[in-house]
């Protein structure tokens, strides 16, 4: 289980990372857009700051729903549930969670 852990705990530090990043280019965003008096909704030059906004809103809540899992997946790990399905109490298979760790359910109730 130290593997999982390990695994787990990189996958937590690199969505941390990108979550900061993606919050950081955000704030940039917001505050390019305040000192300008542009139409950005009528600008023919490529995408508008709502736009922009929009794309880095729906990545941060991507991101913060996956730190989300893999603080779940660690709970489940620290309480000696990982690896059960929270479905059916069976076994999820090695092979899912070397592809999915952050995996609540076997195959077939998935």
């Amino acid at each position: 289980m130290d593997d999982v852990r390990h695994r787990l705990e990189a996958e937590r530090r690199r969505t941390t990372r990108r979550l900061a990043l993606l919050l950081g280019d955000f704030d940039e965003v917001v505050a390019a857009s305040k000192d300008t008096n542009a139409d950005d909704e009528h600008d023919p030059e490529g995408a508008t700051i709502a736009f922009e906004r929009s794309q880095i809103d729906t990545l941060v809540r991507q991101a913060r729903y996956r730190l989300a899992e893999v603080d779940e997946a660690l709970a489940r790990l620290e309480a000696g549930r990982y690896g059960r399905c929270e479905v059916c109490g069976g076994v999820v298979p090695a092979e899912r969670l070397a592809v999915r760790p952050t995996a609540r359910t076997c195959v077939t109730c998935a």
